[in-house]
């Protein structure tokens, strides 16, 4: 589906964010990038979308093509959701409308300045209730929970209908448990509609209970890649740098995707 060659990524004053990199990304895999904070994650993940330049290296989009072809970036942008830590959600409109934001790439800059279709509102109602919030819709968003946010983020992704998304930290700011059903949600959204998914984390639980593949980075590189079976303690001491011990992997146990789990989401 995608595939970075050699890819690496200095910014300006000299940091090497990330070291040249290899790897690929095949369809309809949850893929987990682990690590610590200032790891690389994000760097990777803005990189796969084109939010950050490579100084070295190729991303290939096998749809779309090398993406530093702008015409290559736009449908692959458009093929490429986002989730973002801060939600990055429009405070004062609705949740319906923050949904809708998903649907601009489908259409001219000009067609953007009038009201959408009505087929897209209807998109958008149906990605709020696939995450539990279609009593919410009218609502603005700066006055729902985090985890509220967060589900809205999570239909804004999808109701792009994208072959891929791009989750940056999307549980950091919330509390354990409502993290681990937020995940679960969108674990499942994925599943389901067989989209690909890299998400960013750095609970180890969290990892292994949803990834299907884990690619662990420490300082800028790819230090370990296989399933969680495959993880290792001596792996994890590799990636952080340090033992990490039973506190550090608690995380309560996934919620399972029921319409009771989703109203226990709502904070």
């Amino acid at each position: 589906m995608i595939e970075l060659d050699n890819v690496s990524v200095t910014y300006p004053g000299g940091t090497q964010a990330l070291q040249p990199t290899s790897i690929a990304f095949q369809p309809g895999r949850f893929t987990v990038l682990l690590g610590p904070s200032g790891a690389g994650k994000s760097t990777l993940l803005r990189t796969i979308n084109g939010l950050v330049k490579p100084t070295t290296g190729t991303v290939v989009s096998e749809s779309a093509g090398d993406i530093a072809n702008r015409k290559a970036l736009r449908r692959h942008r458009r093929e490429t959701a986002m989730v973002f830590q801060q939600h990055q959600l429009i405070g004062r409109l609705s949740s319906l409308a923050n949904v809708m934001t998903g649907r601009l790439a489908y259409h001219s800059t000009f067609r953007t300045l009038l009201p959408l279709p009505q087929n897209d509102r209807r998109l958008a109602l149906e990605c709020l209730e696939r995450v539990g919030l279609l009593d919410q819709a009218l609502r603005r968003a700066d006055q729902l929970s985090g985890g509220q946010q967060q589900r809205v983020g999570i239909a804004r992704a999808i109701a792009q209908q994208p072959s891929l998304i791009l989750a940056d930290e999307p549980v950091a700011s919330l509390d354990p448990a409502t993290a681990t059903r937020v995940l679960s949600l969108l674990h499942d959204i994925c599943r389901s509609d067989r989209i690909a998914a890299i998400v960013s984390l750095h609970q180890v639980q969290l990892a292994k209970t949803f990834a299907d593949r884990i690619v662990g980075i420490s300082a800028g590189s790819v230090v370990f890649d296989g399933t969680q079976q495959s993880l290792t303690k001596q792996h994890l001491e590799q990636i952080y740098g340090h033992p990490i011990d039973n506190s550090e992997q608690a995380t309560p146990p996934r919620a399972p995707a029921t319409a009771g789990a989703l109203a226990l989401a709502m904070e």
